[in-house]
């Protein structure tokens, strides 16, 4: 992507690192006027090739301070944002249960692609005891299974049937993404049981939907969630997990407060808004840097 300066210069915004070839080759070789700005995701070692793409931008911007840890030079923290006018909470949270077929229940979601990184059995297996001891609470599981992980899938549906809990855990297909809004509006809480994660939106989207979060300590998460709006916990832990939604669970006081105040964070804090002024924030800093004069 690029922004056009009144010079004439442009920012030329890399993600990948195809674009940051791209942006080089137009800079150096075509004699392009660009700033060049990569943004990283990643929350891994970089390969040499990558490192050496990276030395050559002229402003860097990490996703979270986890991710910018992994860079070798100082970069600008811009969290990801969503669309807090889209995600938002629910006027009459029983008649949309009532459109969407979903019982008057304690429903707690988990959200994405089903697959064991993404922790969707660690949050069945953190589920399983207390909705034994809870017959009120209802798990929605909701996502794709891509083909080599249908067996995981299917294994998650058979523990639920061998716990005798088919009746109240609930496997949903996926749903397109206007869609979404009204599946976090129906929960009383959700969780986000990851394993492992890049950044991480879905906690951001329940919240705004004034719901409540259970999340592991990866990704972004700790970056997001506070201790008014949820609860952390650390990966692949289910007891830590089954401890932290049984607090939410059986407190109808607890849920309501952390609710409020998700939204309310979420609204202040996080919004697509947000991030786009960073951002913006970051091109006119490049800009102006083009039009100083030399001395």
């Amino acid at each position: 992507m690029s922004r056009l300066g009144p010079s004439g210069d442009r920012v030329w915004h890399a993600r990948r690192n195809t674009e940051m070839l791209a942006g080089l080759v137009l800079k150096h070789v075509f004699r392009k006027r660009l700033k060049l700005v990569f943004t990283s995701a990643s929350q891994r070692q970089h390969t040499g090739y990558t490192k050496w793409l990276i030395d050559r931008m002229d402003r860097l911007i990490a996703t979270s301070k986890m991710t910018a840890s992994y860079l070798d030079h100082p970069a600008n923290v811009i969290l990801h944002g969503i669309d807090t006018d889209v995600f938002t909470p629910s006027d009459d949270r029983a008649a949309l249960r009532e459109g969407l077929g979903l019982p008057d229940a304690t429903l707690i979601g988990c959200y994405g692609r089903i697959r064991a990184q993404k922790g969707t059995g660690d949050f069945l297996e953190a589920m399983i005891p207390l909705m034994k001891d809870r017959p009120e609470v209802h798990a929605l599981i909701m996502g794709r299974a891509t083909e080599k992980h249908i067996d995981y899938e299917r294994g998650l549906s058979a523990l639920a049937a061998q716990n005798g809990l088919s009746d109240r855990v609930h496997f949903l297909p996926e749903v397109p993404v206007h869609e979404m809004a009204n599946w976090y509006r129906v929960l009383d809480l959700f969780v986000a049981p990851q394993r492992w994660e890049g950044f991480g939106l879905t906690p951001l989207e329940a919240m705004a939907c004034g719901v409540p979060v259970v999340a592991t300590t990866v990704g972004a998460f700790p970056e997001l969630i506070t201790d008014k709006v949820g609860t952390l916990v650390p990966p692949n832990d289910q007891e830590a997990m089954n401890l932290a939604v049984l607090r939410f669970a059986a407190d109808a006081n607890a849920r309501r407060s952390a609710g409020e105040h998700a939204r309310q964070h979420t609204v202040a804090s996080h919004s697509i808004k947000h991030e786009a002024e960073a951002l913006l924030g970051i091109y006119q800093s490049l800009l102006a840097m083009s039009e100083a004069p030399v001395r």
